[in-house]
């Protein structure tokens, strides 16, 4: 059995080519793409993201990425969204006008004014609930951000992990074979790099069920 194909997706939103590395150090060789078909057809799929809602929005769009990432999603299929990657799953957001994915109930908020904006370094997450992604993962280890905004979901059962700065904010969702993080793990040391270990394995994990369901 070869192994599991797993897509970047491409929407001119992200250092790709990171995300493709960190990856590729637990023996998967990632496709980086653009297409509709390569994401329907993944085992597995990374949302990464830098930049703003309104334009990763229109660039999902004229590539025809919305309805395939919604429906894989939907499928329940492993799925890894990143910084932006995060905010895009919820249904709107005060950095724009463009309606996001809408995966998630809630918005994305601008951080407080009350500390220097864009967030950007090292901080703690507190991870509040188990998933396979978060395996081996110590409680108030610390990732690298780089955001002005957060997300605020309506289901607060989705949030799995928590960062304080200048309020406390989700920094983490999970819902079945979906997780997404506010900070970048593969800028993160050992424990960034674990989390795409762990995703790796969730994907493996995923596909071996459904050839053999």
């Amino acid at each position: 059995m070869s192994g599991p194909k797993i897509t970047i997706v491409d929407y001119q939103a992200g250092n790709l080519r990171s995300v493709q590395k960190a990856l590729e150090r637990y023996g998967v060789s990632p496709k980086i793409s653009s297409d509709p078909h390569d994401i329907d057809d993944a085992d597995g799929v990374v949302l990464p993201g830098q930049g703003a809602c309104d334009s990763a929005m229109r660039n999902l769009a004229s590539r025809g990425l919305i309805s395939p990432i919604k429906k894989y999603i939907a499928d329940d299929r492993p799925f890894f969204g990143l910084c932006l990657g995060l905010q895009l799953l919820l249904e709107e957001s005060d950095e724009g006008d463009e309606p996001c994915l809408g995966v998630l109930q809630g918005k994305v908020r601008r951080l407080p004014d009350t500390v220097k904006i864009p967030q950007m370094g090292w901080n703690q997450v507190d991870f509040r609930t188990s998933h396979p992604v978060l395996r081996n993962m110590p409680d108030s280890s610390y990732f690298y951000f780089v955001h002005s905004y957060y997300v605020d979901p309506e289901e607060k059962d989705v949030i799995a992990g928590t960062t304080t700065y200048g309020i406390e904010f989700c920094s983490a969702v999970v819902r079945d074979k979906l997780i997404a993080v506010q900070f970048h793990p593969e800028k993160s040391g050992e424990a960034g790099l674990q989390i795409y270990g762990n995703f790796v394995d969730l994907v493996d994990a995923s596909r071996s069920r459904a050839q053999w369901s």
